[in-house]
């Protein structure tokens, strides 16, 4: 038996060694191809090794770095040390009468975010998200009132196409995704180190290869960050209008305070500028009583000419604890109406996903709130009765206010 000196010394070095911090190791999906390039020169390697990486893991659908057969043993252990290729886990998944599906991705630090695809005849759209709840608090959406936590990693944009392809069992050959939407949870241009990473990775031919025009960034109308965009990618703008004159949107768009219409509608000429026959989409939530009167459809045909433009009319989805009412069918039918009748392409967004909550503006996730919104959202819940005090909804309520 050692002497109780040699013991204490043993001890005290496992204690040490046990007292060290592993490095966490790197999601390899937080990397586009020029960024893994440079990961990897750090490495000693050749450019040519980051696109082998990005076509195992993304065309071939190797997340297992022994696999990658074609790569060195000495560079596969040292990927294995330094790297992982993490996606997000599957909390809950939930499928409408329609089709719609939607997945509830656990995150880091207990938040979630919520997937949504929408199956058409002609295509398969992915509506994913780029916050963990959102800023902005557009009183018109659900997501606002689950208040803010933070952005989304590079790496956590792109694992919700990898995990909604693998559920769909997606293969290049028979592609189930067909467009990808950034409309679920949060203002994609108040993250830009990591949605335009995430954007060249969705394009780039070596990894996911969508075209542009099939990929669609929505902005409540952060404009800074529209022009950013058109530096990055030629991909698809829509810009969340809702109101065709300031006092109104500002109400229904808070952003609107910053950045107005004419500003707004500037960056759009902007991001336009020498795309031949590119158009903007404008989408507009139709709300009873608030923006659906035909003077406000004829002030947005004043509008919607001063860019090319195509229109996208929502139906609003009530959401507990809201005072808005969605525009009955005869109301939206005649402001769909004037505005054709303009001359104005304007079509009216089918509501998809409305009976598991993932229509648009219903995603909420899970949100470790750093904003207080939440709390004070559900306050506002108990004082109109919609909601019970342990934080559950009153389902009576809920089915007469909604």
């Amino acid at each position: 038996m050692p002497p109780a000196e040699s013991r204490s010394s043993e001890a005290a070095a496992e204690s040490a060694a046990s007292s060290v911090v592993t490095p966490a190791k790197k999601n390899l999906l937080d990397f586009d191809l020029p960024m893994l390039e440079q990961e990897l020169a750090s490495l000693g390697e050749k450019p040519f090794r980051a696109r082998q990486i990005l076509k195992w893991v993304y065309h071939q659908h190797v997340h297992d770095f022994s696999e990658m057969s074609n790569i060195s043993l000495k560079l596969r252990s040292e990927l294995s040390a330094r790297y992982t290729i993490a996606l997000p886990q599957i909390m809950t998944q939930q499928t409408s009468e329609d089709g719609t599906r939607k997945w509830l991705l656990a995150l880091s630090g207990g938040n979630a975010v919520e997937v949504v695809y929408i199956p058409e005849p002609s295509r398969g759209t992915l509506c994913i998200s780029s916050q963990v709840g959102c800023m902005l608090n557009c009183t018109f959406c659900s997501t606002a009132t689950q208040g803010f936590s933070r952005n989304l990693s590079t790496g956590e944009i792109v694992g919700q196409v990898l995990t909604a392809a693998r559920e769909l069992g997606h293969c290049n050959a028979d592609r189930k995704i067909t467009n990808v939407v950034f409309m679920g949870m949060g203002e994609p241009l108040l993250n830009p180190d990591n949605v335009f990473p995430a954007i060249r990775l969705l394009l780039e031919d070596l990894a996911l290869g969508f075209a542009a025009r099939r990929v669609t960034v929505s902005t409540a109308g952060l404009v800074p960050g529209i022009d950013q965009l058109k530096e990055v990618a030629d991909v698809s703008l829509a810009v969340s209008l809702h109101g065709a004159e300031n006092t109104l949107r500002t109400e229904l768009v808070p952003l609107n305070k910053k950045y107005p219409i004419a500003e707004l509608l500037a960056a759009c000429r902007r991001y336009l500028a020498g795309k031949a026959r590119a158009r903007i989409t404008f989408e507009y939530t139709l709300i009873e009583g608030v923006n659906d009167h035909p003077e406000h459809a004829r002030s947005l045909i004043r509008l919607l000419r001063q860019v090319p433009s195509k229109l996208n009319l929502i139906p609003f989805n009530p959401f507990p604890g809201t005072d808005y009412q969605r525009s009955t069918p005869q109301r939206i039918a005649t402001f769909q109406k004037i505005i054709q009748e303009a001359g104005v392409v304007a079509t009216l967004r089918r509501t998809r996903g409305d009976d598991i909550d993932a229509a648009c503006g219903q995603l909420v996730g899970r949100v470790k709130d750093r904003t207080r919104r939440q709390e004070r959202h559900q306050t506002r819940l108990l004082a109109k009765g919609v909601a019970t005090p342990d934080g559950g909804p009153n389902r009576r309520a809920l089915e007469v206010s909604t």
